[in-house]
């Protein structure tokens, strides 16, 4: 029995009605209680108790990827740890790798609440947050902290987003400054300029645009890091294209697929609880079930425009084994999860590392590498 399916979710969603962003806060202090104090006795036995229950280890599930090992390819998202103050605990919690962010360069307080609302009859998420961080220079300090007490056991990635007052002109700069300030601290690192709640973003998936910050990050780019781009669902596909180019030009290591989408045309979802307004009405990305097929054509194309041959971070829609199985066959290197694991639990990432390895048995393949791609074709 999946007791958090069972009974902790609908409490928290349904009788008690907690507000999305206050239990994400209380959820987040936790795990960062419980990372930043893994030597405490009760905190060490809580991790060990967590790998116990929620960790799959399986050498066919393992990847190396732009340098870097994977012990398997479920990630946690960027999003749900906009600080960096749980780096250390996700690896407890069964995932593979996980990316930190979006953190901007300038320390901001996003956008006005209410920002973050469930969808349930969608199996999704609204939100409008508008990169609520603490700033490049605060994550550095706290990430160079845990880097003297503690040896990372799963790959780190970093969201970079741009400050919201930087006017768009100046974008590449602010982007620069907070990579210079991490790039010693994250093992990977992603150009977010896809989100839709920070305004003139989303310009910056124009290829010109793009590849002015592409340009001073390589520059800039000393250590040699892995950089990735993320973008839109919502883009067409000559604007992909020209990315992939980039992406080529720029010597990225790849491509996340894909962000929030600002499409409202398939939901269920009439009216939001706590505004009394429709989805139409309100601001923001939606995550979840709905963003499921695009982000996995998306995924396909690029794996069809680059012959499989540039790594893709899958996210969109993934809550189980089989939509896991469906990104990572159409072309997908990883996966990353943040809606799905909201809604299903953090046994999550187990159920769904299981249903990979009975999915490679049925195909008779024996690691996981294998099957990226496979359905690649259509």
């Amino acid at each position: 029995m999946d007791i958090y399916q069972v009974a902790i979710r609908p409490l928290l969603f349904n009788l008690a009605k907690t507000d999305p962003e206050w239990l994400h806060q209380q959820t987040i202090r936790s795990f960062s209680w419980l990372s930043q104090t893994r030597n405490h006795p009760l905190s060490s036995w809580l991790n060990n108790r967590l790998q116990r229950s929620l960790c799959l280890h399986d050498t066919s599930l393992e990847q190396t990827l732009f340098g870097l090992t994977f012990p398997n390819p479920v990630g946690l998202a960027a999003g749900f740890d906009k600080d960096g103050v749980a780096a250390r605990v996700w690896s407890s919690l069964g995932f593979g790798f996980a990316e930190l962010g979006t953190v901007t360069y300038l320390a901001q307080p996003g956008n006005p609440p209410p920002r973050l609302f469930r969808l349930p009859l969608d199996k999704a998420a609204l939100n409008r947050m508008g990169f609520n961080n603490s700033g490049a220079a605060a994550m550095a300090a706290r990430l160079t902290q845990q880097q003297q007490d503690f040896t990372q056991s799963i790959p780190i990635g970093i969201n970079l987003g741009k400050s919201k007052i930087t006017p768009l002109d100046a974008a590449a700069q602010d982007y620069l400054n907070s990579f210079r300030l991490l790039q010693d601290l994250g093992d990977y690192f992603v150009v977010n300029v896809s989100s839709p709640n920070t305004p003139g973003l989303r310009s910056l998936q124009d290829a010109a645009m793009l590849g002015a910050i592409l340009d001073l990050l390589q520059q800039a780019n000393n250590s040699q890091k892995p950089i990735f781009v993320k973008i839109a669902p919502d883009l067409e596909w000559v604007a992909i294209a020209d990315i992939i180019t980039l992406a080529k030009t720029y010597k990225l290591a790849g491509i996340i697929a894909t962000n929030t989408t600002i499409r409202r045309d398939q939901l269920k979802t009439q009216v939001i609880e706590q505004t009394g307004k429709s989805p139409e009405d309100e601001a923001g990305g939606i995550s979840g079930a709905p963003l499921r097929d695009r982000s996995t054509e998306v995924i396909r194309f690029i794996w069809q425009q680059t012959q499989g041959q540039m790594p893709i971070i899958g996210v969109g829609g993934i809550f189980n084994p089989e939509d896991a199985w469906e990104k990572i066959t159409a072309g997908a290197s990883l996966i990353q999860v943040y809606t799905g694991w909201i809604y299903e639990g953090p046994l999550m990432v187990s159920r769904i590392l299981a249903g990979l390895l009975a999915k490679l048995e049925e195909n008779g393949l024996t690691s996981i590498s294998e099957a990226v791609g496979l359905h690649g074709n259509g």
